[in-house]
């Protein structure tokens, strides 16, 4: 499996999202990346967030593209953190259009292994983090007139998977959040939806191959995913482009009456 760099939107997006201004998180690599080349693609000015200091490296990848992007490397836990990334953006833009919370990360561990600081720490990147970075977020998208808050969200937000209950337990958080958030905010014109990815062509999807297959059986890597790829209805992963191409019509102006949802992204994997 690849990673998702380089991502370029789909042609229909093409100048939309010209003037507006993003917000990325988990966006050194993987699909927030993608998000992230996707809307400065389409025009938008975008902001880069991640922990790993590799988001400097690919904001300046972006920009010697033509891009118009910038990056903070940022702990999303460390709500201090957080409020100062969010005033250097009122100081820089004024507003804000667009925030994408897609910073998330997962262990596979079975409980006798799993403890509550890991617990803990995976709801907090994945479920606290999203809302304390949409809490600081609010102000500038009603300085926008209005906005779209896209939440990561995941298959593990409809059904829970053996070995991560931590993990689907942030994900289902992150759907219940979204919809109390959206009947809060929609008066102020910003939309709140959730995107549910299932399996992507991405470094964390070779972690979980590899560590679901020695738990769940001595599969060599590659053979687990591939038993799972075999099941999905379209017969192939997302590319971090599917996942992408979903967020910039969600954001757009065609996504205007979309709010309070959750959206799989999965090729049919899960259909509800």
């Amino acid at each position: 499996m690849t990673d998702g760099s380089a991502v370029v939107a789909s042609p229909i997006f093409a100048g939309h999202f010209t003037g507006r201004r993003v917000v990325v998180t988990g966006a050194a690599r993987g699909i927030g990346l993608g998000i992230a080349e996707a809307f400065a693609s389409s025009g938008a000015a975008v902001l880069l967030l991640d922990r790993d200091e590799a988001v400097v490296a690919a904001a300046t990848d972006m920009a010697s593209r033509g891009h118009e992007v910038s990056s903070a490397v940022v702990d999303l836990t460390d709500d201090a953190q957080v409020a100062a990334v969010f005033e250097g953006v009122r100081e820089r833009w004024g507003a804000l259009d667009v925030l994408v919370n897609n910073a998330g990360i997962i262990t596979i561990s079975e409980i006798d292994e799993l403890s509550t600081a890991d617990f803990a720490r995976v709801l907090a990147v994945n479920t606290t983090a999203a809302f304390v970075a949409t809490r600081e977020a609010v102000p500038l998208l009603r300085a926008a007139g209005g906005g779209s808050v896209l939440n990561a969200s995941s298959g593990q937000g409809r059904q829970g998977f053996i070995y991560t209950p931590h993990y689907a337990a942030s994900k289902m958080g992150v759907i219940g959040m979204s919809q109390s958030l959206a009947k809060e905010l929609a008066p102020d014109g910003i939309r709140v939806n959730c995107y549910c990815p299932g399996i992507v062509e991405t470094e964390m999807w070779q972690y979980n191959d590899a560590e679901w297959g020695r738990r769940l059986g001595d599969y060599q890597p590659g053979e687990l995913i591939a038993e799972w790829i075999a099941d999905i209805p379209l017969r192939r992963p997302a590319a971090v482009s599917d996942v992408a191409n979903l967020l910039l019509f969600l954001a757009s102006d065609a996504g205007s009456y979309i709010t309070g949802q959750a959206i799989n992204v999965d090729g049919g994997m899960f259909m509800s």
